[in-house]
């Protein structure tokens, strides 16, 4: 048995056994942050259910689930080897952006959400707001308002109308560290999060992170905001359960909130740490919290014009 590293919620290990190679994973109750973050491990059992259905709508795009035991909170899903699915996260810290991987990406997470966007069923069994709220909601949107406070306003009226939609089936952490690059595309693990709500959510969390990028590898800036590009173009051209319009409206409305939320929220990205570049972060955020743009190519630009400075 080997430790997995790479993420705070739960215990993963590498196990090898009688010739064979699985990862087992446990979700944990308290996650590993600075700050209280307590999460129920009822989520263990929604990760399973999630990857069963994504895998149903895009086989390949996810892990196989070997066994699953919901009361003790745990399961276990085939191994993915590094040397020929490396993680995303570090491909893009490598210098590696590339905008028709990204567009892959936008497509299958659009085909999971029209695959579920008004299905009764699978709402009600990924009803789980409690989760959503002390995974997503209360450490990113209402933890960065009560250190904004002149932005509280605006803030807990996202986080509120977020938890209150009810669209389809989301992941909840769609990132660079969770998305594996295989040889026929995109692997999508880590579903903790899952949740019947507002897809505009996903969208949003991975974009927010190729912005980031941009601070961590800044030689691959123009990767990064292309890749954007790419995912979103991608995402919004598999809209087919409302006008793109509208639900583009809804991501360039979250976007600037994750953002802020990274690095004055309860889980801050861990390589943005100098004090000028969290600066760069919030005199772009905040204007766009208080105003909220209708398009995503709008955040784009602020953002180039900041790092290009």
């Amino acid at each position: 048995m080997t430790p997995l590293t790479g993420g705070v919620a739960s215990d993963i290990w590498k196990v090898e056994s009688d010739g064979r190679v699985f990862v087992v994973k446990k979700a944990l109750a308290q996650l590993r942050v600075a700050q209280t973050w307590l999460a129920p491990v009822s989520r263990n059992a929604s990760e399973v259910d999630w990857l069963r259905e994504a895998g149903r709508i895009a086989p390949g795009a996810v892990p196989e689930i070997l066994a699953s035991d919901a009361k003790a909170g745990i399961f276990a899903m085939n191994y993915l080897d590094p040397a020929d699915h490396p993680v995303w996260k570090q491909e893009l810290h490598a210098g590696r952006a590339d905008p028709a991987f990204a567009a892959r990406l936008g497509t299958v997470i659009a085909a999971i959400h029209a695959g579920t966007q008004g299905s009764a069923e699978i709402a009600g069994r990924f009803a789980n707001d409690a989760t959503f709220h002390s995974i997503r909601i209360e450490p990113y949107l209402e933890a960065t308002a009560r250190v904004h406070t002149d932005l509280a306003e605006p803030l807990l009226a996202l986080a509120a109308e977020t938890l209150a939609a009810k669209v389809a089936l989301v992941h909840g952490d769609v990132s660079p560290k969770n998305i594996l690059v295989g040889p026929h595309g995109p692997v999508i693990l880590d579903a903790e999060c899952a949740w019947y709500g507002e897809p505009a959510f996903d969208l949003a969390f991975c974009l927010n992170h190729l912005l980031l990028k941009c601070l961590w590898t800044p030689g691959t800036s123009a990767g990064f905001l292309a890749c954007f590009d790419a995912l979103a173009e991608s995402y919004l051209a598999g809209v087919d359960w409302e006008p793109r319009e509208v639900i583009e409206a809804r991501v360039a409305r979250l976007l600037p909130a994750l953002f802020l939320a990274r690095v004055d929220g309860k889980s801050p990205a861990e390589y943005i740490s100098a004090d000028a570049d969290k600066d760069r972060i919030r005199r772009v955020a905040r204007p766009l919290i208080a105003t909220p743009a209708a398009r995503l190519s709008t955040i784009r630009q602020l953002w180039s014009e900041e790092i290009s400075r």
